[in-house]
């Protein structure tokens, strides 16, 4: 069975079984502080298991997207290694939001996987809970009893909590799980072998494909259990390792969703799979990531150096680095699989196949960008051994190997290889202490203590009315204190009904306060969604917590962050008239002050074509367009209508469409009512993020004014100090860089005139001692005409050792040159003399063998520093 037909007939065996069919949500999460990535089937639909909203359907099932590069069995550095766990997957899955419980949701899987995909029932084995005294848990005997109606009841295993308790974090719902397990071994290793002893022990051919969740239970801050109001079914099957099993094949790389890859990867490179262990963990290692980092940028999560882009990059480079190693390839090449991937999985997941153009190119880039650091990685490592071999060691340091990996970016493991191929060592223990220090610093940094939440009205569905209103009289439904070390001790707060915007889409969240009847105020520094709920940050409690309370958002900020977000929307019209309807966004950031757009265009955005995009943007503000807005529309009706719907971005059944004139989006956000309300748009910046990628910054509304003034003052101070010139201000400005560049011209004559006559003088003072043209000066020159000088002396001398001082105030150089037969005869270092003499000038230096120079504060050491290179020859 194909893996298309195997996908497919999963969806439709439970939209028989009356589940809604719902599309994967996007692998990047946006809204959810708790997670970077999709890491379970189950994450999409958290607001309803914590209870903070209700579902349409109460059954559901999808095919996943998910990124897992931590946790159990998901080291990033193991994937490949092995053939069956991954870094993206997908995740099969069926859901029961209070609905059916335990015995369908085995009854089901056991038809599907023995009637439908006719999987032989003597390969299975099936896990429950064994029950754990310390939480005071039993047995799930009603899994158990469910289960031996189907299957043998020796195949029914007992397992412990850190198999078949499956919990969503530190806190919330979790319950027992049984789990599903496959034995794909031929007929003697069985005979040899029980498959039951190898459950749960990383056999690759006895594996775990789907998991049965039992949501029951609510994990407390304290670790305490409580039952959950509703009971809730999670399940999740590995579409990779249920492809292997169908498809008879020993590894989930030997199925056809990743056969074309591998296809793909050993036409480029000229490798073979299944030649040699290196090669094939290498070519495993790219068919896998290449599928990730797509995904990946196709949600909307460029490369970058922080967050989810670190990760993204991070698993990037390591495919480039098998490719390097392992493969030879010295030049990109993991972009050229895009296109294959694209035609695999496009009809299934259409944004890899509509986004495939900026994928590729930003694939590319980041390669060759990799590939230059693993150059200049190189030449550092090569200058490494050179000073380990001189030093008489074998083993470079921990320290040393850690910053090249931490600073540079080049990999431990390619350090490692080279230090072997050279019969070198790398200091393993120091690296680790190195790698743990830093680890630790940064989990310290971000460790963060939540307590439980104390509820105060069970009954309370939130309410935003945000959009028509900045105040409300409102409740308390319940508060939690979360606390860090970068924000220290703060509150989170939920009211039954808020005007406050959370977080969201781009759009920072509202500032404001609350206060009650006495006059108790306390300040709202922020508000976040979580969960589907709007959270409320303070610093303090209020006084009385069962009281009512007029919450305000502050307006002054409001009206900025809206008129901000409104222009957001008329540049992305812009940008879509001037430069072409291929503009899309990629990404936005609305706050009070300012915003940030960024958008897919080919080329930097000329200057005239930026003058354009502004003057379009104010025609619309000009114009008075009113807002016309929908609340109620659904997502096919919005997008037949015209709506733009943003990438990445996954939208309900009901969706809001925001309309000024022609341009029409999807939006939650909070906007103007009319343009003219923005009064001024200005660009302030256009950049480029990545390949194919722009981003333009600008402001509106009284930030406009702002500028306008400061550039004004600026000006006027400008005006001042050339003396309040006649002429136009940019040619007095021109006159004077002519004049600059002809002075400079006219110094660096006189330099080099005087550098010519000081040639001969020293020549002349050369003092041979033990058989070497010893030359010693000081001098003011500059540190080109030094070089220079230093080099025309070295033509015409043999046997030359050169110290040259130069002092520019307190400030010191040193330039020492040698004959590179001197070099060679007499095994003199440049670079290690200008070490030793540097510490006269106080500062330090180095360079080639034959050439260095040195910095320093202290100018009078530089006569010291001449007598002391004497001393060395």
């Amino acid at each position: 069975m194909k893996s298309k037909q195997i996908r497919q007939t999963f969806l439709e065996f439970f939209e028989n079984k009356k589940h809604q069919i719902v599309p994967s949500a996007p692998m990047v999460i946006k809204n959810d502080p708790t997670l970077m990535f999709t890491n379970a089937g189950m994450n999409q639909f958290k607001e309803y298991f914590l209870g903070n909203s209700d579902p349409k359907n109460n059954r559901i099932t999808d095919s996943q997207k998910c990124l897992r590069v931590s946790g159990k069995h998901n080291d990033l550095e193991e994937v490949g290694v092995d053939t069956y766990h991954h870094t993206m997957f997908e995740m099969l899955g069926n859901w029961s939001f209070g609905d059916y419980f335990k015995k369908e949701a085995i009854t089901w899987a056991w038809e599907l996987l023995t009637d439908v995909y006719k999987i032989d029932k003597d390969c299975l084995y099936v896990t429950i809970f064994e029950g754990d005294k310390s939480e005071n848990l039993d047995r799930d005997t009603e899994a158990y009893n469910y289960w031996k109606e189907l299957i043998d009841e020796d195949r029914i295993l007992n397992g412990n909590k850190a198999d078949n308790f499956w919990e969503m974090g530190a806190q919330g719902p979790c319950g027992p799980c049984s789990e599903i397990h496959v034995d794909i071994r031929n007929a003697n290793e069985k005979a040899q072998v029980d498959g039951a002893s190898l459950v749960n022990m990383d056999h690759p051919q006895v594996v775990e494909i789907w998991n049965l969740v039992f949501m029951q239970y609510n994990r407390m801050a304290d670790g305490s259990l409580k039952n959950l109001p509703a009971q809730h079914v999670d399940t999740g099957m590995g579409f990779e390792r249920l492809a292997m099993v169908l498809q008879n094949v020993q590894s989930n790389y030997d199925t056809d969703v990743f056969t074309p890859l591998i296809r793909e990867i050993e036409t480029i490179t000229g490798h073979s799979y299944g030649k040699t262990e290196q090669e094939d963990i290498a070519i495993r290692v790219i068919a896998d990531h290449v599928r990730a980092v797509s995904f990946s940028i196709a949600d909307g999560q460029l490369p970058s150096n922080n967050g989810a882009g670190y990760v993204i990059r991070m698993i990037l480079r390591r495919a480039i680095r098998y490719g390097f190693t392992y493969l030879n390839k010295k030049e990109p090449f993991i972009y050229q699989l895009v296109n294959t991937l694209s035609k695999q999985m496009g009809d299934a997941f259409p944004e890899i196949k509509s986004q495939k153009n900026l994928i590729i190119n930003v694939i590319k880039e980041e390669e060759a960008s990799f590939l230059r650091t693993l150059e200049n990685g190189l030449a550092l490592l090569d200058s490494m051994v050179v000073n380990m071999k001189s030093a008489g060691s074998s083993i470079l340091d921990g320290k040393k190997a850690f910053e090249l990996n931490d600073t540079y970016g080049f990999p431990k493991e390619l350090t490692r290889l080279i230090l072997s191929e050279q019969g070198l060592q790398m200091d393993e223990d120091g690296f680790a202490v190195a790698l743990k220090k830093q680890q630790d610093s940064s989990r310290k940094a971000s460790a963060t203590e939540t307590t439980d939440w104390t509820i105060l009205r069970e009954d309370d569905t939130q309410e935003f009315i945000g959009y028509d209103r900045l105040t409300a009289d409102v409740r308390i439904s319940k508060y939690r204190k979360v606390t860090s070390k970068k924000d220290g001790e703060l509150y989170q707060i939920v009211f039954n009904m808020t005007p406050f915007y959370g977080e969201s889409g781009g759009q920072t969240g509202d500032k404001g306060y609350l206060e009650s009847s006495s006059g108790d105020t306390v300040y709202i520094i922020d508000t976040k969604k979580e969960n589907g709920q709007t959270v409320h940050l303070t610093k303090n409690l209020p006084n009385e917590l069962e009281g009512t309370y007029k919450v305000i958002v502050d307006a002054h900020q409001r009206a900025r962050t809206a008129s901000n977000h409104t222009a957001t929307h008329l540049l992305h019209q812009a940008l879509r008239k001037v430069l072409g309807t291929h503009v899309e966004q990629k990404g936005s950031m609305v706050r009070s002050a300012s915003l940030r757009f960024d958008f897919s265009h080919f080329s930097k955005v000329t200057n005239e074509e930026l003058v354009e995009i502004e003057n379009f943007v104010n025609a619309r503000i000009r114009e008075q367009l009113p807002l016309e807005e929908n609340r109620n529309n659904t997502y096919d009706q919005a997008i037949a209508e015209g709506a733009i719907g943003l990438f990445g971005e996954k939208y309900g059944d009901v969706v809001r469409t925001i309309k000024f004139g022609k341009s029409q989006e999807l939006c939650g956000g909070t906007h103007v009512n009319n343009t003219a309300d923005i009064w001024h748009f200005k660009i302030t910046s256009e950049s480029a993020v990545a390949s194919g990628i722009r981003r333009i910054e600008a402001i509106s509304s009284d930030a406009v004014k702002d500028f306008f003034t400061e550039q004004s003052k600026h000006f006027d101070e400008i005006k001042a100090i050339l003396k309040n010139p006649t002429k136009n201000l940019a040619e007095s400005i021109e006159a004077l860089q002519d004049e600059n560049a002809s002075l400079k011209k006219e110094i660096e004559q006189l330099l080099k005139a005087k550098a010519g006559n000081l040639k001969g003088d020293l020549m002349a003072s050369a003092t041979v001692i033990n058989g070497v043209n010893f030359i010693a000066t000081k001098t003011d020159l500059d540190a080109k005409s030094v070089k220079e000088l230093a080099f025309d002396i070295e033509r015409e001398m043999e046997n030359l050792f050169l110290i040259i001082g130069a002092a520019n105030g307190d400030k010191a150089t040193l330039t020492v040159i040698l004959s590179k037969n001197l070099v060679k005869e007499k095994s003199l270092d440049a670079g290690k003399i200008v070490r030793e003499l540097g510490k006269h000038i106080q500062g330090g230096g180095g360079g080639q063998s034959h050439f260095a120079t040195a910095g320093g504060k202290n100018a009078a050491g530089i006569d010291a520093a001449l007598v002391a290179a004497r001393e060395m020859v």
